[in-house]
Parts: C-alpha cells; sequence; structure tokens
C-alpha cells in the first residue's frame, strides 16, 4: 500500500474529502510533494507558518536545543533555559500588565486554562463568547462556540456561555457582575475577517472593568506580526486581561500560552496548588523555536513590510467575480458569490500549484493569510493564479 492508502486506512479523518496533498519536504514559501512539485502555501499552515516552512534559524535553534535536552519534567517544576528566554521574550514585548506566561501546546489548550483562571480569580463561571468565533475543539472551548452544527453532535456542553455579536454595542449590556470573563478574537477570523468597530474595544474594556469581568483576547491567529503589529491589540490600545497565543509563536513547532498578571496568575498556585498541569507544556525544543521565531520578527523589517504587501494584494486581485476584500494585514477574506464556486476556483488554484482555503464560519470566502515572508514576486505569482482560477471557475 502506498502512503496515500495507508493514510485513509490508519489515519483518523476529520472530513469525507481531505486534500491527499503529499508533502515530501518544504522549504519557505513552498510545500514540495514526492514528484517535486512545488505549492506555493497562502495559508501558512493556518496562520502557523509566519516565517515560512523551515525556517533555518527556527530550524537550527531547534537542532541545537535537541542537542541539549528534550523532555525533562512536567512544566513549571524545572528551570529550563528555553522556557526562561521565551517568556522573558514575550514580557519584553507585552504591555507591563502582561508580565506572567503559561506554555501550553497549542491554542486550545491556552483557551481550556484561560477558562479556568478565569473561573478561579473572579470565583464565577459565565463566559460571553461572541458569535461565529472559532476558540478550539476541546470541550471546553467548544463551549465557546455559537455555532450549532459544529457543537450539537456534543452536548451537552459546559454551561453558562451566553454569545453576542462582535461590534454590536448593545450587546455589551449583557456583561454583568456574574460574568467571568468576555473572550474575543481581537479581529474576527473564522467568520471571514471582520475587524472592531471604532472604540468598540475600548467600550468592551470599560464594560468588563465596570463589573469586574476579565477580557481575554483570543490572538492564536492575530499575533506574531500578522496585522502589521506584533499584537493585533495594539492597533487599538486596549490591552486585555489575560492574552492568549498559539500558531505562528512556534514557527512551525507546537506550542501556546496564556499570559496574564502575576497577581491573576498567582491563584494557580493554591487552593488547590496545581491549578493548571500539563506534561509537555512548554516543550525545549518548541520554546526555543519560539524564541528564535520572536527575534526574527521583530528584528527584522517583516512586521513594518505587511502593510505594503497587505495592499499589493488589493491592488493586483480585482476581478468582476470578487464581491469585497476584507482584511487585516496578511490576512484577507476574498468573498466570491457562493460556496460552490469557491470550491472551483480553490481546486483550479490546487492544480496550478497554489493552495488556499475558506473559513469555518463563512464559506464563500477564500482565505489568504501567507508567511510574513512573501516576497512581492511570489504575491503577483499568486495573485495571477487566483485571477486565472477565477476566470476558468466563471467559464
Amino acid at each position: 500500500m502506498n502512503h496515500r492508502q495507508l493514510f485513509l486506512r490508519h489515519i483518523a479523518q476529520t472530513s469525507p474529502f481531505p486534500l491527499l496533498l503529499e508533502i515530501e519536504r518544504a522549504e519557505g514559501m513552498y510545500l514540495i510533494d514526492p514528484e517535486g512539485k512545488k505549492y506555493m502555501d497562502l495559508i501558512s499552515g493556518i496562520g502557523v507558518s509566519a516565517l515560512g516552512h523551515c525556517h533555518p534559524m527556527v530550524t537550527k535553534a531547534a537542532k541545537n536545543q535537541m542537542d541539549k535536552f528534550l523532555h525533562t519534567m512536567v512544566y513549571g517544576e524545572f528551570v529550563l533555559s528555553p522556557q526562561v528566554e521565551l517568556a522573558k521574550l514575550l514580557t519584553d514585548n507585552l504591555p507591563n500588565s502582561l508580565d506572567s506566561v503559561y506554555l501550553v501546546n497549542s491554542g486550545t489548550e491556552a483557551v481550556e486554562a484561560a477558562m479556568k483562571l478565569a473561573k478561579r480569580y473572579t470565583g464565577r463561571h459565565e463566559f460571553i463568547a461572541m458569535h461565529d468565533a472559532y476558540h478550539g475543539s476541546t470541550q471546553g472551548a467548544m463551549s465557546l462556540n455559537s455555532d450549532d452544527y459544529f457543537t450539537q453532535a456534543y452536548r451537552p456542553l459546559l454551561p453558562g456561555i451566553k454569545h453576542i455579536t462582535f461590534n454590536n454595542f448593545e450587546d455589551l449590556q449583557q456583561i454583568t457582575c456574574r460574568t467571568a470573563a468576555v473572550i474575543t478574537e481581537t479581529i474576527k477570523a473564522e467568520s471571514g475577517i471582520h475587524t472592531p468597530a471604532d472604540d468598540y474595544l475600548t467600550a468592551l474594556k470599560k464594560k468588563c472593568e465596570s463589573t469586574g469581568t476579565l477580557l481575554i483576547f483570543d490572538e492564536i491567529q492575530t499575533g506574531m506580526g500578522r496585522t502589521g503589529r506584533l499584537w493585533a491589540f495594539e492597533h487599538y490600545g486596549v490591552v486585555p486581561d489575560i492574552l492568549l497565543l498559539a500558531k505562528g509563536l512556534g514557527g512551525g513547532m507546537p506550542i501556546g500560552a496564556f499570559v496574564s498578571s502575576n497577581a491573576i496568575m498567582s491563584v494557580l498556585t493554591d487552593e488547590p496548588i496545581l491549578g493548571h498541569i500539563t506534561t509537555f507544556g512548554g516543550h525545549p525544543v518548541s520554546c526555543a523555536a519560539a524564541a528564535a521565531t520572536l527575534k526574527e520578527i521583530t528584528q527584522k523589517p517583516y512586521i513594518e513590510e505587511v502593510a505594503e504587501k497587505e495592499n499589493l494584494f488589493k491592488r493586483l486581485l480585482i476581478h468582476r467575480e470578487i464581491a469585497d476584500i476584507r482584511s487585516a494585514g496578511l490576512m484577507m477574506a476574498v468573498e466570491l458569490k457562493d460556496f460552490d464556486f469557491l470550491q472551483k476556483v480553490i481546486s483550479i488554484c490546487l492544480k496550478k500549484g497554489l493552495l488556499t482555503d475558506w473559513f469555518l464560519f463563512n464559506n464563500k470566502s477564500m482565505r489568504i493569510a501567507p508567511p510574513l515572508i512573501i516576497s512581492h514576486t511570489e504575491i503577483e505569482i499568486a495573485c495571477k493564479i487566483i485571477l486565472e482560477a477565477l476566470d476558468e471557475a466563471g467559464n
């Protein structure tokens, strides 16, 4: 049996129609199959490969750490230099109130742990999330999902979850003294890229402060420079009580983090002790890769180039079939007429060597979220392929 057949037989499937693209290796902007065909990755593994695939600084850091030590002890017991270095780098690049880092394995674990932290700190159990937002697939994170299609088969989920509409100021009245935390993507990604209205996040923060509610920003997709700032909340001048990170943080290695103040985070240390524990959280190799990724992004001009690259995409992607383009830096949604047409376009793009995708809660918009390293020439090539695919799908 070949790898494709073994994949279908032994790898648990998440849908009836996997892409079945077999990857032999990856480098920079490209995924390469066993026959040597290159596919330009225009979605960064859904926001993960911020510096592209196998960035030399990231792989060097990971290899160097592998030569020293791998797993030693459950998180939080030993002083491990990769964890300490990463936490220091993160807090050096965050507001003073976000000075305590807990390293975990993934974005969904960061969400779960942040929910526990909010309950423990406030003594409350009600959470408010946004309609059409995605925070993960474990049961607690899934409970924050408003979409019945993805949740109905797994009920009952966590009680005490309310949903409000992003950018609806009237809905903020639902935040009360019973609310432990409000969790929101700083920029809504999975609904097809929707940015906050003027002063919305400010109003949200004020309402949370007035009710003693913690504000959690999910920057699992929007962080690490993707929007033209290191963290998307920097665009809006609003600092969360808890910040969630993952995806691009590891430069391709699995890692997540939730970050808060020492005062808030300290409640996990007693009554009971071990308020949150994880065996592999903050794995030394992942931490070394993450530290290298953060250094590279902050020391090179990638972030400063985001707006120019975003504008180039928008200047080139002009076509009669494109109804709208919504963007926040190198996180874009190209809206087409319907899902069937979008599927055709994505399929044609793949045949032409370009990997794109859609969104969980917007199946008529094409996802564009390339690695920050994408060049102007590569943007021109990608847009040419997309325009050709639009022409072919429309005929």
